[in-house]
């Protein structure tokens, strides 16, 4: 792409300003040097304790880059990874809460601690215990709010809140490692000063690995438990960006283990139909921790027993590796999970790791089987992806540029033919608008058709599945403490080792979603081509209907054809990322919409104390239920469908708009102007256009 921004940095020079049609040309050409790619957001799932800071320092290549060993809840604070692209130096921005944000966390967390009625929540007390010991100090949970106010650390706390972000910036790693470690970490053995509790994320930026991460980010997603709404707003954003997902288990409990499975199954909508994930990656970690004596024992191995330690440690670890990764994939095979995500066969990928094996050699397993280089060399060709399709949308956009230059040079009855063309594009124009309105027409009749038969499945199911879910037929002992956390989270709880999960807004939105789900990935698949989506819609769309020209082609027209057809694939390209960004919020106003109208049943629900709550807390959510369906789930429907009329006037607009803008300035009258042969560099961009096909 340099050699390419170079060419077009030549044809500045030589252009003029003062002439108009130059002067939009050089602004083109800035634009274009200007424009920036969204990174790709890779989404780490992972309990404390599993590897998840080893694996990644590995990959970086820099041991104990990313501080280990952290307990419970500072797990949610956000974490991202990227390169530095600037200098040679470690970076943390550390992004904070406000001060009104902080002073209302720390009421919540004093109104948690102070409840002593039969419906406490323990799970969110220990959060609650964790939160302020590690800021303030052993026994600062028995101290009123006033007290901890006049702290002798409120003062770092004050401008640690006061707006603005806090920057380390280091050339050492371990020096790196220190200064970052109170603002992640937290100690039990030594609390006090640990400064996570006010933190909403933090972002590493690491040098020297440019081929890695240029066009990555890796996001560390905490999942929930902490009873702060920020934060679980902002991990639930995060969920939606994710373009590819890893989820991080030791390798003897990957199959075993419910938490990953739990929470992927949950965070489907998000990462499927209401997302755009394209991939999912299981990283079983630690597959250097096994004992070959036992190992050979229960896997009957007698073959391996001859070998010497070091060979029969290498292919324990390899039969182990190559078990756990058949049972994963057996596994998601029958999940629900692969159901919904409808993925194709590289949907899946299982990697078996080990961090310490790759920097410790003595621990007898070569670099290749701990799979680190393998999984550095997955993120350096997703890198590589993403910049190749970088530079080719560059050269386009630029040979359409200099071809709308080289058309000033050709043809002495340009004029003439320019009031030909312009006519023709704007009958052209006309004629692609009414084939997308018809598109887009039929597909509002068809999703109608499926919210329809979906709130029809919603109104009869909803008052059953609500009494499934707030009143079990179970061992209901410490059942109304998660009633009440429940009402307390709006429609929500789980636990904080993620071993418990209910829901009831998503619960009651599975039937609007299931019914829109196979459509849904017709009309806005995550990746590939369906036949029927809005993108290959968007696609047929061109101002260029070369079988309607009235007249012969000329070189002239070529030039400008070129110039067209390039500002139409720029257009389509910008929308394909828009229409991503709109596809999520017309799926997820289903669940919006549910919430929206349940939000004041909760709280009065809440509100309810004493004998007897948990009973009329139930009452209260099934009969609000009851008495509001039909409108909640009309509501839901129609809002989906205001939000899909609102994407196709958008998408109507911009291919307009920005068409008019580009026939606009190919056909500018070019009397008088200055003549700039740029054929060469035409020949040039093609064979970088060439190089870049291989």
């Amino acid at each position: 792409m340099e050699m390419a921004k170079q060419i077009m940095k030549g044809i500045t020079d030589n252009l003029d300003q003062d002439i108009m049609m130059h002067k939009d040309i050089i602004l083109k050409i800035k634009q274009m040097n200007e424009v920036t790619k969204k990174k790709a957001t890779i989404g780490i799932f992972g309990k404390s304790g599993e590897g998840k800071s080893s694996l990644l320092s590995a990959i970086l290549g820099k041991k104990d880059l990313l501080p280990s060993g952290c307990f419970g809840a500072c797990t949610a604070v956000i974490t991202q990874v990227e390169a530095n692209l600037s200098d040679s130096n470690y970076k943390a921005e550390i992004e904070f809460f406000s001060k009104e944000e902080w002073e209302k966390e720390l009421q919540d967390l004093f109104k948690v601690l102070s409840d002593d009625s039969e419906d406490k929540n323990e799970d969110m007390i220990e959060i609650a215990v964790e939160k302020i010991t590690a800021l303030y100090g052993e026994d600062a949970d028995r101290k009123t709010l006033k007290e901890l106010k006049n702290h002798s650390i409120s003062v770092k706390i004050e401008d640690f809140l006061s707006g603005r972000k806090k920057i380390i910036s280091t050339d050492d790693v371990t020096e790196f490692a220190n200064k970052v470690a109170c603002y992640i970490l937290h100690s039990e053995a030594s609390p006090g000063g640990w400064y996570w509790p006010l933190v909403k994320c933090v972002t590493f930026k690491v040098p020297n690995c440019r081929d890695l991460l240029e066009y990555i980010v890796l996001v560390d997603i905490p999942g929930t438990g902490d009873c702060n709404k920020i934060r679980d707003d902002l991990w639930k954003s995060k969920l939606k960006e994710c373009s590819f997902v890893w989820i991080v288990s030791a390798i003897n409990r990957v199959v075993t283990d419910k938490d990953p499975w739990g929470i992927l199954k949950h965070c489907i909508e998000e990462l499927g139909p209401g997302g755009e994930c394209k991939n999912i990656n299981f990283i079983c970690t630690k597959s250097d921790d096994i004992n070959t004596v036992a190992y050979i024992r229960s896997a009957r191995l007698t073959q391996f027993q001859s070998l010497g330690d070091k060979e029969q440690k290498k292919e324990c670890t390899l039969h182990r590796n190559e078990l756990a990764k058949t049972r994963v994939k057996e596994k998601f095979e029958h999940s629900e999970i692969q159901k919904k995500m409808n993925p194709d066969n590289d949907f899946l990928q299982v990697f078996t790791v080990s961090s310490s094996a790759f920097f410790d050699p003595d621990l007898n397993l070569e670099p290749n089987v701990t799979e680190i280089p393998k999984l550095q060399e997955a993120l350096k060709n997703l890198n590589k992806s993403i910049n190749r399709e970088l530079a080719r949308d560059y050269v386009n956009e630029a040979k359409g540029v200099l071809s709308l230059i080289q058309s000033v040079q050709l043809d002495a009855d340009r004029e003439m033919i320019k009031d030909k063309v312009h006519k023709e594009y704007e009958k052209n124009l006309m004629k692609a608008q009414k084939e997308l309105d018809k598109y887009f027409d039929s597909c509002y009749n068809d999703l109608k058709k499926c919210l329809s038969a979906g709130v029809s499945k919603s109104i009869q199911s909803c008052v059953p599945d609500t009494e499934a879910l707030v009143s079990p037929n179970k061992d209901k002992r410490g059942f109304h403490k998660v009633l009440q956390a429940l009402c307390n989270n709006g429609g929500y709880y789980w636990s904080k080792n993620w071993d418990v999960v209910l829901d009831l807004n998503k619960k009651l939105a599975d039937h609007l979603h299931g019914s829109i789900n196979p459509y849904f990935s017709r009309i806005f698949p995550i990746c590939g081509k369906t036949g029927t989506s809005v993108q290959e819609q968007i696609d047929k769309f061109s101002l260029i209907q070369s079988e309607s020209s009235p007249y012969p082609r000329s070189p002239m027209l070529c030039h400008i054809q070129n110039f067209i057809k390039a500002e139409e694939n720029k257009l389509k390209a910008v929308l394909s990322r828009d229409i991503v960004e709109m596809k999520k919020e017309i799926y997820s106003s289903i669940l919006t919409t549910i919430q929206n109208q349940m939000a004041s049943r909760y709280i009065l629900a809440a509100e309810e104390k004493g004998p007897g709550s948990m009973k009329r807390r139930q009452e209260i959510l099934i009969s609000s239920v009851n008495s509001i369906k039909n409108d909640m789930f009309n509501m839901s429907k129609m809002e989906v469908l205001k939000k899909f009329n609102n994407l196709k006037l958008y998408i109507k607009d911009a291919l307009e708009t920005g068409l008019k803008r580009s026939m606009k300035l190919a056909l500018l009258q070019t009397n008088n102007i200055i003549l700039l042969d740029v054929s060469s560099e035409i020949e040039e961009l093609e064979r970088l256009t060439e190089q870049l096909s291989d």
